[in-house]
């Protein structure tokens, strides 16, 4: 299923603390970057395809300044992005090296690009949350990549924060983190989330009322069924009004 637009629209609604949830139950339990949180207090959930990126340790006669002018380079690369993709960077965790600093990401954010999500550090923390784009990564470091890292290229399968990801993978971000929705599974995701977010509301609102937590979460068959009948006065309401 490629992501369409009705698609991006439940999902930013999902949180991607449920969508781990969903996944777990389909036995996929390694789908969280680790290390990745928002760079910016209060970002919104960002959703996109992955364009990867992947870096390798440093290695002296191809990690200089002069590299960022080959032809495999992240400016390269930026020009290769496609408006709403999410660039996922593998930088092995490094956090004493900016993969990206203000002015990619805002060559990012001039052509339309969804995001930034690395293991890794950025540089120019001021300039980069001047541009406007949205950034989840590791830390901020003021050395450039090639004090530790060297780029060597996209489109690829990549490590990001433990989590193998594939180019076309789907990513949601939020205060959480990043989570990596396998192609493959989307449509399955995408049908399942809304009602999963429907019943830990649910939940929630039990809780509130002093509800105990065994057989309220989960569920135990009583509890189940005070669900779903809440569930079919909601939809006979819905169709009366």
């Amino acid at each position: 299923m490629p992501l369409t637009d009705e698609a991006k629209a439940v999902l930013r609604d999902v949180t991607t603390a449920t969508l781990t949830t969903i996944l777990l139950k389909k036995g996929l339990r390694n789908v969280w970057i680790r290390g990745a949180m928002p760079l910016r207090p209060g970002e919104e959930r960002l959703v996109g395809e992955a364009f990867t990126m992947r870096f390798v340790p440093a290695r002296e006669d191809l990690a200089t300044p002069a590299s960022w002018a080959s032809p495999i380079s992240t400016r390269t690369a930026i020009e290769e992005m496609a408006p709403g993709q999410i660039a996922v960077i593998d930088a092995m965790g490094i956090a004493d090296a900016g993969v990206f600093g203000d002015i990619l990401c805002a060559r990012m954010a001039q052509k339309g690009v969804g995001g930034l999500i690395t293991d890794g550090a950025v540089r120019d923390m001021a300039g980069v949350r001047a541009t406007g784009l949205p950034v989840w990564c590791r830390g901020v470091a003021a050395p450039p990549s090639v004090a530790g890292l060297t780029f060597v290229g996209w489109g690829e399968t990549i490590g990001c924060g433990g989590v193998a990801v594939l180019a076309g993978d789907v990513i949601v971000a939020d205060e959480d983190g990043a989570v990596v929705i396998p192609q493959a599974l989307l449509d399955e995701v995408v049908a399942e989330a809304p009602a999963q977010e429907q019943m830990e509301g649910w939940i929630i609102d039990e809780v509130g009322r002093g509800a105990r937590l065994p057989g309220l979460y989960p569920m135990n068959e009583e509890t189940r069924a005070r669900y779903e009948t809440w569930l079919d006065l909601g939809r006979r309401r819905d169709e009366t009004s």
